[in-house]
């Protein structure tokens, strides 16, 4: 449906990016692409300080300012496209409502439940449109991986897993202030290897499992560790307990000793699906069959925005499909600080400052394959952390 407050939009439309480094690149040059397309044109770019015209190259020449809202005002932009530090989201996407403006605002959506509820809540009253930009959500292999399951593909659903397991250095923890914080000056970060870095994994799965507004949560279960010297969680699993009877775990580390490809694994009483997310990559194993590999496509989540804005496509990712998600971030921001693993229990690669916590990857692996926690895999170090796990009901 067209949103409600005015007239379709006509294309090139004009687009404001709020976090245009860091992971904010990505978001360039995804609008450069559009933009070649004639899909969208870049009229303001918010950073503390100005891109050069080496990052901005064919992009031309947008206006530039640290101050948001201004920039919205003077650029006439009918879209802003915001990935900026975790804690900044709320306040920047209403300021952005609050001028008539839609929205693709990065993941997670806010550090906590309360700030997820004033921003969707504020937005819906702006009469705005926002997008949430889990990139994964708009893979076609998740419309296909429900049809496999709603047709009986492989039995009865019996649960989801995902497993996430990546390499991260030290540096990656002081790539900004706010890196590996649960809080920062009082105010919630919640910057953890779940809620941030393999967050697709968790709302991946709860999607498939057909689990995503936050009434579809009834409990959740935390394992929260850290080897690394931060305040966040570096390697930690989830588990829930959703609404549907499909319960979701989730395993992850950036202390991987090797880097793998994250995954969601579909249980069935005669099968399993493997969905390679960031692939878009889907292997069907069934009884009485041999496996079956798919690749499928993905609608970018801007111009998903547009095509919702311009000609009533459906969007793909709403708030209200997160809240699911932002029930996880909420019961990791109200979790015990994670525990910090033994020296024993991780060591350094020689030469490339990273911490590796020994046998992690089959763990990670093993929890998505059994859905259980660290704990219940018998990990030493999960087992003596005296407040794991923690569990929390919804309700």
């Amino acid at each position: 449906m067209i949103d409600s407050m005015s007239a379709p939009l006509s294309i090139p439309v004009p687009v404001v990016l709020a976090g245009a480094r860091g992971h904010g690149r990505w978001h360039v040059e995804n609008i450069r692409r559009l933009q070649q397309r004639g899909v969208v044109r870049l009229v303001g770019v918010c950073e503390l300080s100005p891109l050069t015209e080496e990052e901005l190259g064919d992009l031309g020449a947008p206006e530039q300012s640290a101050d948001f809202g201004a920039l919205l005002d003077s650029t006439g932009a009918r879209i802003a496209v915001i990935c900026t530090p975790i804690p900044t989201h709320t306040d920047l996407a209403l300021t952005a409502a609050g001028r008539g403006v839609h929205l693709l605002l990065e993941k997670p959506p806010a550090p906590s439940y309360a700030e997820f509820r004033r921003m969707a809540d504020g937005v819906a009253a702006a009469g705005v449109v926002c997008q949430i930009g889990f990139q994964s959500l708009g893979s076609h292999a998740l419309p296909a991986v429900r049809a496999l399951i709603a047709e009986g593909a492989i039995g009865t659903p019996a649960g989801l897993g995902g497993a996430g397991a990546w390499v991260r250095d030290e540096d990656y923890f002081r790539r900004a202030p706010w890196a590996g914080k649960r809080r920062m000056n009082g105010v919630d970060v919640v910057d953890g290897a779940l809620t941030n870095p393999l967050a697709h994994a968790v709302a991946t799965a709860l999607a498939l499992g057909g689990s995503t507004r936050a009434e579809d949560v009834l409990t959740i279960e935390t394992e929260l560790l850290r080897a690394n010297a931060i305040q966040s969680d570096d390697t930690s699993c989830v588990r829930i307990t959703t609404a549907q009877g499909h319960p979701v775990t989730v395993a992850a580390t950036l202390c991987a000793e090797r880097a793998d490809e994250p995954y969601v694994l579909v249980h069935g009483s005669s099968g399993r699906i493997t969905f390679w997310y960031k692939q878009d990559r889907v292997l069907l194993q069934r009884a009485g069959h041999g496996p079956q590999e798919s690749e499928y496509g993905r609608t970018d989540l801007l111009e998903n925005l547009v095509d919702h804005l311009t000609t009533g496509a459906a969007l793909l990712v709403p708030p209200d499909a997160t809240g699911a998600f932002m029930k996880v971030v909420e019961a990791i921001r109200t979790a015990p600080d994670p525990a910090p693993l033994p020296e024993s229990a991780w060591h350094r690669v020689p030469g490339e400052s990273r911490r590796v916590v020994p046998g992690i990857d089959g763990l990670v692996a093993a929890a998505a394959d059994t859905l259980s926690l660290y704990s219940e895999l018998g990990a030493p170090w999960a087992l003596a952390a005296e407040h794991l796990p923690n569990e929390v009901s919804t309700r």
